[in-house]
């Protein structure tokens, strides 16, 4: 039986990186972030029930969601956030285990990367163990800000509407701060975890 690790993190905390240093050491990742993208591509199953829920202005001209004006709403009207959770999570949620049962005879650990692990309340009776990537908000601004070219008050909109960095180290089996360390360092704290788990 395959380990079951959640991996979680705030936006720009690294969660990516450590994810694919797992795969490295012989994990399966199933990225439910990966996944919601998918469902919200041209074609994708969730389309129909978000355009009906929310109207067609929220699709782009290429048939996908337009993510901007969706966070848009979702910051600005209460009850989008629910509503298009509603949608997409029992949905993620069937393809996370689809992915989980390929994978589970032939691999180590599944690993899950799962952004909202600690907001859902699900997760904690899904998986074995959680690793919690951290790192200092002002790092996470400044990453967001390099990678995605976003304005730092759209980042800091996220990480305020995400669980605090205190909420998601309360809920860890492993913490990994990934803040002023180099590349190699982060990859033996993933080592130390990796062995000490498998």
């Amino acid at each position: 039986m395959a380990l079951r690790i959640g991996l979680t993190g705030g936006i720009g905390s690294g969660k990516s990186t450590v994810g694919a240093l797992l795969v490295e050491r012989g994990a399966t990742l199933i990225d439910t972030d990966l996944i919601a993208r998918q469902l919200t591509l041209p074609g994708g199953a969730a389309l129909p029930a978000i355009a009906h829920e929310f109207g067609a202005d929220v699709l782009g001209a290429d048939g996908a969601l337009d993510r901007s004006r969706m966070r848009e709403l979702v910051f600005a009207e209460p009850t989008a956030k629910r509503r298009l959770e509603g949608i997409l999570h029992p949905l993620i949620g069937l393809e996370t285990e689809r992915q989980a049962g390929a994978a589970a005879s032939t691999a180590p650990a599944l690993v899950f990367d799962v952004p909202l692990l600690v907001e859902s309340g699900r997760w904690r009776a899904k998986v074995d163990k959680i690793l919690v990537v951290d790192c200092r908000e002002a790092t996470q601004v400044e990453r967001v800000v390099q990678r995605s070219a976003w304005a730092p008050e759209a980042v800091r909109a996220v990480i305020d509407n995400q669980a605090s960095r205190a909420q998601r180290r309360a809920c860890a089996d492993a913490v990994i701060f990934n803040d002023g360390i180099t590349t190699d360092q982060l990859a033996n704290d993933v080592n130390t975890v990796w062995r000490r788990w498998t």
